[in-house]
């Protein structure tokens, strides 16, 4: 079931980017040709999950990416939201947060022996999942970062203020999950 999902989800994002590519490199937009081709490999890359013999990653994870892509991609970039809406990119930032937290659980779980998992301290547990999500929100700046100087000016349209704003929504949202995953261990 998970192999279908993942097949389906993504040659329906990658026909969806490919679209919105070929679209927008015959209008000449640069900027948005560019975000479809970034979408075509982002939406390619659960195929690689493919290949593993234990996928750790659940059916609600892999959505949720689907939705990440979706939502920063195509309504962020490519439709402009993070221009009209300020919000818009704190959600996803928080979003994000909350996103690799659950990936780092289901890393945590496939990792570590269940039988050894009885002696991992909550707080190590905890630590792991919030320095993940922090991990994340720091690569993500340093790629917006680099991809103004490079490629465009307008990821980080609010300079150190944006920047550090993103890193706390990031945080925060890595946060939440830390504490559910340490109470979820508590109980165990």
């Amino acid at each position: 079931m998970k192999r279908k999902i993942i097949i389906i989800l993504s040659v329906l994002f990658i026909i969806f980017m490919a679209a919105l590519f070929i679209f927008y490199l015959i209008k000449g937009d640069s900027t948005r040709w560019q975000v479809a081709l970034g979408g075509i490999f982002a939406s390619a890359l659960p195929l690689l999950l493919l290949r593993m013999k234990h996928n750790p990653f659940n059916i609600p994870i892999i959505i949720n990416y689907f939705l990440f892509l979706f939502c920063s991609l195509f309504l962020g970039s490519i439709s402009s939201f993070y221009l009209h809406y300020k919000w818009w990119d704190s959600t996803l930032h928080f979003y994000k947060g909350l996103f690799v937290g659950s990936v780092a659980i289901s890393l945590y779980k496939h990792f570590i022996p269940e039988k050894v998992r009885n002696d991992v301290s909550a707080w190590i547990l905890f630590l792991f999942v919030l320095s993940l999500s922090v991990f994340a929100s720091v690569i993500w700046e340093a790629y917006e970062f680099i991809g103004d100087l490079t490629v465009t000016k307008t990821m980080q349209r609010g300079g150190n203020k944006d920047t550090m704003y993103d890193l706390l929504c990031g945080v925060a949202g890595g946060l939440i999950i830390s504490i559910y995953s340490m109470i979820r261990k508590q109980k165990v």
